[in-house]
């Protein structure tokens, strides 16, 4: 699942395997703009939808583990077949706004005004990360690349071990804890969670100075969101494990 982007649906290779393609039909940085603001959309409704019912009383417990599940079902379809983007894209933004409404209430619950910093935070990274990217301040080289794909990877073993310890009662120190030190395993988490931003626009505005085929925007907005939500996510992580020591 794990490309040459470190975003996990990301990487040269799917530009490269989706060449053949008519030409009146390319991928444009524009289109991509557009469709990611579609599923930003569908994201935010289906989060909206799952905050509301968390608050009326309902239990929303489910949309987090059915949305972790099928979240991670639905990107690695997507990954593995990148015209099931303009299908399947939207469903992801869907289901993973109810898991995202669902744990931004229960954060909410016991830190008050912890979704609107973790929002604000996450918006002005990503909007950081896209002028940086823009006026060349960091630039993807192959060593660039290579650097925060490794990071990556080995966050993702570090997670994957912890939920399987987890299942036998054991947690991993510190990844988890409001110590300095695990608290600055998140700050650390967050950075390459950010720097992403600089590899998928990168892999977007080459696929689209190729000529992939339309159907890669679907595809290059998809992994921009997969993206977006996992630092959402460790940004609130992080302010409930500061907000926790007060």
């Amino acid at each position: 699942m794990l490309g040459r982007s470190g975003n996990p649906t990301l990487n040269e290779d799917t530009f490269e395997k989706s060449r053949h393609y008519s030409d009146q039909e390319v991928m444009t940085i524009g289109g991509t703009v557009n469709k990611s603001f579609m599923l930003l959309a569908l994201l935010i409704g289906a989060a909206v939808i799952s905050w509301v019912m968390f608050f009326n009383g309902y239990d929303v417990f489910p949309f987090i583990i059915g949305g972790a599940i099928a979240g991670l079902i639905l990107a690695l379809i997507i990954s593995f077949a990148p015209r099931t983007a303009p299908f399947l894209a939207p469903i992801y933004a869907v289901v993973e706004g109810l898991l995202l409404g669902a744990l931004s209430a229960n954060y909410e619950s016991l830190y008050y005004g912890i979704t609107l910093q973790a929002a604000l935070l996450t918006m002005c990274i990503f909007l950081g990360m896209l002028l940086a990217y823009k006026f060349g301040l960091i630039k993807a080289t192959a060593g660039f690349k290579k650097g925060i794909i490794a990071a990556t990877i080995g966050i993702m073993l570090v997670y994957l071990l912890s939920f399987v310890l987890g299942m036998f009662g054991v947690t991993v120190p510190y990844l988890h804890d409001s110590t300095p030190i695990g608290i600055g395993i998140s700050v650390v988490i967050i950075i390459i969670a950010a720097l992403n931003f600089i590899l998928d626009f990168n892999f977007i505005e080459e696929g689209a100075r190729g000529g992939a085929p339309k159907y890669m925007e679907w595809y290059g907005s998809f992994g921009l969101l997969v993206t977006l939500v996992w630092l959402y996510i460790e940004i609130i992580r992080l302010l409930s494990k500061l907000a926790s020591r007060d």
